[in-house]
């Protein structure tokens, strides 16, 4: 029962070229970046990554789409990654649009067993109605496109709406960050990191998870688990060095008025 590993690079030995990854985070939070490093430093390649994004350009899943090791991303956004963007209407990469609750409830469907279902979100749009660019060819030109996807006529609350199917997702690896996990795998997410986590770690058939704290079993409240180790199959420890590696994605400031010094400040020349 015990999952734990020693180090990320042993824990992601096992994934071979031509994996398919899914992979928690939103952005910059929540990102399993020691577990990304490691398959980075193994040099495994042609990667098909399921997440919301695909990192920042220089981070995240960034560094793996850099190196040029993922072939293909199911994404909700491009976001502001460029070289996601130039590499993707450059042809060098596959990438499958799809709205971000439809992503998350395939992940999710994924680890529940179930295979389809329907939704609302894409109808009347080329989400459902096909011609989605999913690769471009050398001269610009759409070489693959999404298919048409079946619809159906549902009705509900006494009125009549259409509704698109859209098909389960599941992977061969999910990589995972929490704030906490046990030896058997149950995990506690940080506040906004419990964004993607939960539903890619399901979707995985191997999943690994790295934590910031690893704790014994029965030291975790059941009530504040959200994810039971019945999914997770590999926990990796991090450092004190290695969790503290929390990039902000945007820094806003304003203008300070004049006079005003940041609290705690002592005036020019006071001492003590």
């Amino acid at each position: 029962m015990d999952k734990s590993y020693a180090s990320a690079a042993e824990a992601v030995a096992d994934i071979a070229d031509g994996s398919s990854l899914a992979v928690g985070g939103f952005g910059l939070v929540g990102v399993p970046i020691v577990l990304i490093r490691a398959l980075l430093a193994q040099g495994t390649g042609d990667l098909e990554v399921v997440s919301n994004n695909c990192g920042v350009d220089g981070w995240g899943l960034g560094e793996l789409l850099s190196e040029g090791r993922i072939s293909r991303v199911i994404a909700s956004y491009i976001g502001e990654n460029k070289d996601f963007a130039r590499r993707y209407l450059g042809g060098e990469l596959e990438v499958e649009l799809t709205p971000q609750g439809s992503l998350a409830e395939r992940l999710r469907a994924g680890g529940a067993g179930i295979p389809a279902f329907f939704t609302a979100s894409g109808v009347g749009t080329m989400v459902a109605e096909g011609g989605l660019p999913w690769r471009y060819g050398p001269g610009g030109e759409v070489a693959i496109e999404s298919p048409v996807k079946e619809t159906r006529t549902f009705t509900s609350l006494g009125s009549e709406k259409e509704y698109v199917l859209e098909q389960a997702i599941v992977t061969d690896y999910s990589l995972v960050r929490a704030a906490k996990g046990d030896r058997h795998g149950n995990l506690v997410f940080e506040k906004a990191t419990r964004n993607f986590n939960p539903v890619a770690a399901m979707a995985g058939r191997i999943t690994i998870a790295e934590v910031d704290e690893l704790v014994e079993p029965g030291q975790l409240d059941p009530d504040e688990i959200h994810l039971p180790g019945i999914y997770v199959h590999r926990v990796v420890q991090l450092t004190a060095e290695q969790a503290s590696d929390l990039p902000i994605e945007k820094v806003t400031t304003r203008p300070r008025p004049t006079g005003q010094r940041p609290t705690g400040q002592r005036p020019t020349g006071q001492e003590g």
